[in-house]
């Protein structure tokens, strides 16, 4: 067979399993957002059936049989080296995982959306509770499965940073802990930006009609995409020009929508800007990384959005849909007051800074569910001393605490720790944007962000998996991770707005 028709062969047996993972997201995306009640158990089976199929697929002998005949080719591109090696890499992974423990996975990870769902309904964690043990269960047997060199967490972490370890996460979070936690308890000290008009009435249709203004001036295609309603916001992938975002709205906080519209959009021009129409199923065609994905919302949401030159662009219009509540406030109060820094319950609400204490709490927890040190029935009381460790408030139940986040029912550990990091990237880029775009700031209060986009799309997006982390940051900022440039912004954006 020559090298081209292998090649061809791999393409078509990577893009089926592409087309089930992509059916799967249709009916993930359904469960969160139409899917009634009583679907959840037959969804669940539906789902472990496509899961289940796709690894089938993708770990056959004869497939692994396929890669050593192009590993040995020396016709191929470097683009389809590229793909091959990458291929390998995750095969060699993917087939440490028996079938049964893949479908036994997903079955309980689709029950446990609805017993979560109930739980955090209800402020009531014992519903959730037996699920999670199954799911924290399993999730040590993958580790096993997997193996691992230092600590058993970072079996789980190749799956959203690839080569990252435990001690880069510990030394990383110890930085924070000494430089960022002291700043956010000098800014506590400080006169805080009134932000009550923030809390007025401000229908729900209305601030769609202003968020939906601001995804499109992002650049977000609405005719390769939509919004929705969800328990949880996120951004998913149904395939080459349809990607789907989620938000949830709150009439008294006019942040929730707007931010968090501004934050899934950011996931999602970063899934309209891979080649994967070109790399459809193939690593090329795939994001980087979750905390490369995660750069590119939080980018957007804090590094564009809460920026002063963004409001000048910006504030204007949304004072014409608001002017009742509005009018009479300026732009540098409003400003500030979006950016008000304040110990909160609820991580996505959170403001910029006191975020990473949210994002560190729950590596704490996962880590020592992981290696053993707690179990599922200590979350609850751990993770209220935890909040009160870092940032002085206890929660009232389980709602605010530990049931707010919707990762543990999808069996998402391990994911965590790229919310930081992916923040910390986000800095990085847009120092380096600063400098490689010129008047960029101009740009922005002009609400010309194409430029930025296109940086964006050149420099990251059309990259698929084809470097790792550390050297995109270094091809696009010239140097590796370095917490420094968001300590530089942190401190330069929060010094200004409160005195310090």
């Amino acid at each position: 067979m020559k090298p081209e028709s292998s090649y061809d062969t791999y393409r078509s047996k990577l893009a089926k399993i592409a087309d089930l993972g992509f059916a799967g997201a249709v009916l993930g995306w359904d469960q969160q957002v139409y899917m009634p009640k009583n679907g959840a158990r037959a969804r669940g089976r539906q789902l472990a059936t496509l899961s289940t199929l796709g690894h089938e697929m993708f770990t056959d002998g004869g497939f692994g049989s396929l890669l050593d005949r192009l590993e040995s080719s020396a016709e191929l591109n470097s683009e389809q080296r590229i793909n091959v090696a990458l291929t390998r890499k995750d095969f060699e992974r993917k087939k440490k995982y028996p079938d049964a423990f893949v479908e036994k996975m997903s079955l309980v990870t689709s029950e446990a959306f609805g017993a979560w769902h109930e739980a955090r309904t209800k402020k009531d964690f014992s519903i959730f509770k037996p699920l999670l043990e199954q799911i924290v269960q399993l999730k040590r047997e993958e580790t096993r499965l997997l193996g691992y060199t230092h600590h058993p967490y970072e079996a789980l972490l190749e799956d959203y940073e690839p080569g990252l370890t435990v001690a880069k996460i510990d030394e990383v979070f110890d930085r924070v802990r000494k430089e960022l936690f002291p700043y956010i308890r000098q800014i506590l000290s400080r006169p805080q930006p009134d932000h009550s008009f923030l809390m007025k009435h401000y229908p729900k249709a209305k601030q769609w009609t202003f968020s939906e203004k601001m995804v499109r001036q992002m650049g977000y295609d609405f005719d390769s995409g939509r919004a929705d309603d969800a328990p949880h916001p996120f951004c998913t992938t149904f395939g080459p020009g349809d990607v789907r975002i989620t938000l949830r709205s709150d009439e008294h906080e006019f942040t929730m929508m707007l931010f968090a519209a501004i934050h899934e959009a950011g996931h999602g021009l970063y899934e309209l800007g891979l080649p994967l129409e070109e790399h459809y199923g193939l690593p090329l065609g795939s994001a980087l990384s979750l905390a490369f994905h995660e750069s590119q919302s939080r980018f957007w949401e804090n590094n564009i959005a809460r920026s002063l030159p963004y409001w000048k662009a910006n504030y204007p219009v949304l004072q014409q849909e608001f002017p009742e509540n509005l009018a009479s406030v300026p732009l540098d109060a409003f400003y500030r007051g979006v950016n008000r820094i304040e110990p909160s319950f609820i991580r996505v609400e959170a403001d910029e800074l006191t975020y990473h204490a949210h994002i560190y709490i729950r590596y704490l927890i996962e880590k020592a569910l992981i290696e053993g040190s707690i179990e599922v029935a200590d979350v609850p009381r751990v993770w209220n001393d935890r909040y009160e460790e870092f940032l002085g408030i206890r929660p009232s139940n389980d709602s605010e605490g530990c049931l707010q986040d919707i990762h543990w029912s999808y069996g998402s550990f391990g994911y965590f720790p790229t919310y930081s990091f992916g923040s910390f990237y986000a800095a990085q880029l847009a120092a380096a944007m600063k400098k490689q775009i010129s008047g960029f700031d101009g740009l922005v209060e002009q609400g010309n962000l194409a430029p930025i986009l296109e940086w964006l799309r050149t420099k990251v997006h059309s990259k698929g998996r084809s470097l790792n982390s550390e050297e995109l940051l270094i091809q696009t900022t010239g140097k590796g991770l370095d917490v420094g440039d968001f300590m530089d912004y942190a401190k330069s954006k929060y010094g200004s707005i409160y005195g310090l």
